[in-house]
């Protein structure tokens, strides 16, 4: 952390107020009073045409939450917000924290249904709605009341609340209502499992492609603010505008989900050549199983610059793969960083042979401590589940074969869809591909393998391409071309969207 300029241990002072203001503020508002202190001209944000400095930052969440705390609203609120990544995210996330309030971070894509469900749940009492979502506000509930962030008074404070309200994040939801995750980052010193394994400085300028909601990019923008970086803010994905942002700012690092960056990358040589983009030092990637095909070509492009991160909003971190680590094995998700314990299981047995998978479960400082709605992942020995089956090789890295619920039993041998699907992104042929178990009244479930293809390419030659490499019986029986796959918001592939193709 002293490397990465997180903390400074010549300046216990600074080590003092810095931890003073997380614990008071949480990690969002108070790295960026943190950042104010230490670099109050350096530019925190750039939305569109606009740059705030990280002093305009601080002052401006500052009149907000005084605004609010005028208006009623007090630490023993919770506030929902429901925009996309843009300034006005931001300021409703710094000033929700100077409150001292609970903050819900609402997923954009949410239909009127799910909004409400979530809304309740998490009795959420006043929202922040973005204008251009503003067609959601008709289909709330009464008695939640709508925020806005005009008409702040500048100069003016909340009181200090007496400890950080902290935040929910909210899982995928691909299985009905997402779950609340709830959150709280109290120690500076949580930084560390991140700066680890990944080169992260000071003063350094962030793409953020991966939306704010979503851990992925939280995650990244949070050691940002309190590293007093530049961060740009994407928005809605565009590959081009991406790669142009990379270029413009000089990026040092751009944060995305596999599909984001497949899409940079598929705009070809020519395109990527005509940016200048040496200037990146890390594409973190997160959210999504990251292809070793996928993978391999972004080196190619961009330099040994990949880090693969995996976890889950439930436990948070629980490897990194380095670039080092993905060239010498492809497709791995790496090692555990400082702090924090990766195990398997078959059972309630601990796996310890490379090359047996199990169920991984991690053990983390930041987990959270069940869903708000009641309920918590499974746990043994301590450590908790990601629902996740993966192996570890010999080196001790981390391999993910597939959610242990995504298991196809096929005429009595399990399949396990990454494997297959990691095969098949490496067909000249396949831009992309997810495999499924489908009902089959001889063998139980038969493999279909939803594709969209790049060229000339038919059923019975991807059939013949899985025989060619792997055991006959993982060979799809079903194929079925789309134009493209089925996603959530946040990038991951959605199940029960593609039964619904086939």
């Amino acid at each position: 952390m002293q490397r990465a300029g997180l903390v400074d241990l010549r300046r216990p002072d600074q080590l003092v107020r810095t931890a003073r203001a997380m614990r008071t503020f949480g990690p969002i508002a108070g790295g960026i009073r943190t950042s104010a202190r230490q670099a109050p001209h350096r530019v925190a944000l750039v939305d569109g045409g606009r740059r705030v400095s990280y002093r305009e930052l601080d002052q401006r969440s500052d009149a907000i939450a005084a605004r609010w705390h005028a208006a009623g609203l007090s630490a023993q609120d919770t506030i929902g917000v429901l925009c996309p990544d843009g300034l006005l995210l931001v300021e409703t996330m710094a000033a929700a924290g100077k409150l001292g309030a609970r903050l819900v971070l609402l997923n954009t894509g949410f239909g009127a249904a799910q909004l409400r469900d979530v809304l309740a749940r998490e009795q959420v009492g006043a929202l922040v709605l973005d204008p251009s979502l503003s067609a959601l506000g008709g289909d709330l509930a009464d008695g939640i009341t709508m925020l806005d962030t005009a008409g702040a008074d500048p100069g003016t404070r909340a009181p200090v609340p007496a400890e950080q309200g902290g935040f929910v994040l909210l899982t995928g939801g691909t299985t009905g209502t997402p779950k609340g995750a709830p959150r709280r980052v109290e120690s500076p010193l949580a930084g560390a499992q991140f700066v680890d394994r990944v080169p992260l400085r000071r003063g350094q300028t962030m793409v953020l492609c991966a939306p704010l909601f979503h851990g992925t990019a939280l995650s990244q923008f949070i050691l940002a603010l309190n590293l007093g970086s530049t961060i740009v803010l994407h928005g809605k994905f565009d590959a081009q505008r991406a790669l142009t942002q990379i270029g413009e700012h000089r990026a040092d690092m751009v944060v995305l989900v596999p599909t984001m960056l497949r899409r940079i990358l598929d705009l070809g040589p020519e395109v990527l050549s005509a940016t200048d983009t040496s200037s990146l030092r890390i594409v973190f990637t997160a959210g999504a199983a990251l292809p070793s095909s996928l993978g391999t070509k972004a080196i190619e492009a961009f330099g040994p610059v990949i880090y693969n991160f995996y976890g889950c909003t439930e436990t948070g971190t629980a490897t990194i793969a380095t670039p080092e680590d993905w060239i010498a094995a492809p497709g791995t998700v790496g090692r555990p960083p400082v702090g924090i314990t990766v195990a398997l299981f078959d059972g309630d047995t601990r796996v310890i042979e490379p090359g047996t998978v199990g169920t991984v479960h991690v053990g983390n400082s930041i987990a959270f401590h069940g869903y708000s709605g009641g309920g918590s992942k499974q746990l043994r020995g301590g450590l908790m589940s990601t629902g996740d089956l993966g192996h570890f090789d010999a080196a001790g890295r981390l391999f993910i074969d597939g959610r242990d619920d995504d298991m196809i039993v096929s005429g009595g041998e399990n399949v396990f869809p990454g494997e297959v699907e990691d095969l098949l992104y490496r067909h000249s042929a396949v831009t992309e591909a997810a495999v499924i178990g489908v009902p089959d009244e001889e063998f139980g479930q038969r493999l279909a393998a939803i594709v969209v293809r790049a060229g000339d390419l038919d059923a019975d030659a991807v059939r013949a391409y899985v025989k060619s490499h792997l055991a006959r019986f993982k060979a799809p029986r079903d194929v079925v071309f789309v134009d493209e796959l089925p996603r959530t918001p946040t990038g991951k592939i959605d199940r029960r969207g593609l039964a619904a193709l086939h």
